[in-house]
């Protein structure tokens, strides 16, 4: 990967300029999922699809409590992430990963608090807080590995968020930093080796740069700005909104690539302090239908909405 991440006890070796901008920022899971949360109930009012953000926000609120609840510890793993640091793997690969069976703790307790929903969303949580470990190991393999039509795209968000409280704990707790390496290979995590949600240009320390957002476990890794998230082509990327007008002036906006053919939303800061990737990914969904009918496709994933 272009973004090598080395634990703490090997970076005194490492050259960092003054200055140099971090290639990566590490997740901080009660904020997000408490910010996510709070963002996709404000997005729900008035909105064409809120009942479905309201659902979204349900989601996210049970994911900070079982942040605070039931806490996750990173294991240690010996020389492995040494092993991970010399070879340029993430750390916590989600793929290859040997989950701790707590993750079945969070998903089941998740769904407990989901149970009471009225319909299909109950239903659902309902049916996967009685599965067998069996079956949810492998909708997990199959989730981690994109085989997302295996487990369908009312099972899935549960799963993943899930997976996400568990990753994002994970992560949270590395002892790290990050090396950016000249070459381009920055279009998944680079701890955990998932795609992206959409990008965010971010405000204080970071103003004015471009990170990407995990779908996974909520960690943001730099990307130069004008460049495929996905080819990191620049010959040929366009800007697409919702809005009349200028589309400079959207704080959400769909960046497409000519050269690959994909699009990933952009988010900026500066344009609503409020934004935050999922919740406002999950808002602009006729955005993607203009960039669909145009002819490009998602190359992000939405942990709250699944293809199917």
């Amino acid at each position: 990967m272009s973004i090598r991440i080395v634990p703490l006890d090997e970076a005194g070796r490492l050259q960092t300029a003054a200055g140099e901008i971090p290639p990566l920022l590490l997740p901080q899971p009660a904020e997000r999922y408490l910010a996510r949360s709070q963002r996709l109930t404000a997005l729900a009012d008035g909105h064409p699809m809120a009942a479905y953000l309201a659902f979204a926000a349900r989601i996210a609120a049970a994911q900070h409590r079982l942040v605070r609840e039931q806490p996750v510890t990173l294991p240690p793993r010996g020389d492995y992430f040494h092993h991970c640091a010399e070879h340029g793997l993430p750390p916590l690969g989600a793929a290859a990963w040997p989950r701790d069976p707590v993750w079945r703790d969070l998903l089941r307790a998740l769904c407990a608090e989901l149970a009471a929903l009225p319909g299909p969303a109950g239903e659902v949580a309902r049916e996967l807080e009685q599965a067998d470990d069996a079956a949810l190991e492998n909708d997990a393999r199959a989730l981690l590995g994109g085989d997302f039509a295996a487990v369908g795209s009312a099972r899935a968000p549960l799963l993943w968020a899930a997976l996400s409280v568990y990753f994002s704990q994970l992560a949270a707790q590395l002892q790290v930093t990050a090396v950016a390496e000249p070459d381009d290979a920055r279009h998944l995590c680079p701890v955990c080796a998932m795609p992206p949600v959409a990008s965010v240009v971010r405000l204080g320390n970071e103003s004015g740069l471009r990170y990407l957002h995990c779908s996974l476990c909520e960690s943001e890794w730099h990307l130069v700005r004008a460049k495929c998230s996905n080819c990191e082509a620049t010959r040929d990327i366009g800007y697409w909104s919702l809005e009349q007008g200028d589309s400079q002036q959207a704080a959400v906006r769909g960046e497409s690539c000519g050269d690959c053919g994909s699009y990933l939303k952009i988010l900026a800061l500066d344009k609503d302090l409020g934004a935050e990737p999922a919740a406002d990914d999950l808002a602009t969904l006729a955005l993607d239908q203009q960039l669909e009918q145009r002819g490009f496709a998602r190359s992000g994933v939405n942990p709250l909405l699944f293809p199917g």
